[in-house]
């Protein structure tokens, strides 16, 4: 469950998250449980949520641009991000700033405009480049304590789906959304 002082911090932050045009999602942890599954010859399985994927076409059709980036393995997250028209689907980074600042360079967003979401430590070294650096609920302890703001949901099991909601509802929108329903595929 949410803590007040969470609660609070995302209703004092709605004014800035009303500005988001990027969003940059971490995968592993994130859009799935963190797990991975091998079959007997090795091939991996990732679960992704669909609540999330239908999180993420909302964004998209209200104009917001969604990349995944990871350090871990392609290959399932790649059919993911394809599935999703997801617009850029970067893997296997070690240092996971150098593509955010290329990303916003070449889109021309600045760092207040964007959002990353994270779970790990590896997803701190985009902090000081990100208007907030979002954890999922079941993050590592150290990611959380940096984590500009914390969601209800853990990684795989509704966390974009919920950050989905909040951006929606602080530009306005959500209420639209609710109202006329959803008339496209559900991912």
């Amino acid at each position: 469950m949410i803590s007040i002082i969470q609660k609070t911090k995302w209703f004092l932050n709605r004014k800035h998250l009303k500005n988001i045009k990027l969003i940059i999602l971490d995968i592993d942890g994130v859009l799935t449980d963190g797990y991975l599954y091998f079959d007997s010859q090795g091939n991996v399985s990732k679960k992704f949520s669909v609540r999330d994927g239908l999180g993420i076409r909302i964004l998209q059709e209200n104009g917001l641009i969604i990349v995944f980036l990871s350090g871990g393995l392609g290959g399932a997250s790649e059919h993911r991000a394809k599935q999703l028209n997801i617009f850029k689907c970067i893997t296997e980074i070690k240092d996971k700033n150098k593509p955010l600042i290329k990303l916003q360079k070449e889109l021309n967003i600045r760092k207040k405009e964007t959002i990353y979401v994270g779970d790990d430590l590896n997803d701190l070294v985009v902090k000081n480049n990100v208007r907030f650096l979002i954890s999922t609920n079941d993050a590592s302890y150290f990611f959380k304590k940096k984590a500009d703001l914390i969601l209800d949901s853990n990684g795989g099991e509704g966390a974009i789906r919920e950050l989905s909601e909040k951006i929606l509802f602080a530009k306005g929108l959500f209420d639209i959304i609710t109202k006329k329903g959803w008339k496209d595929l559900n991912h």
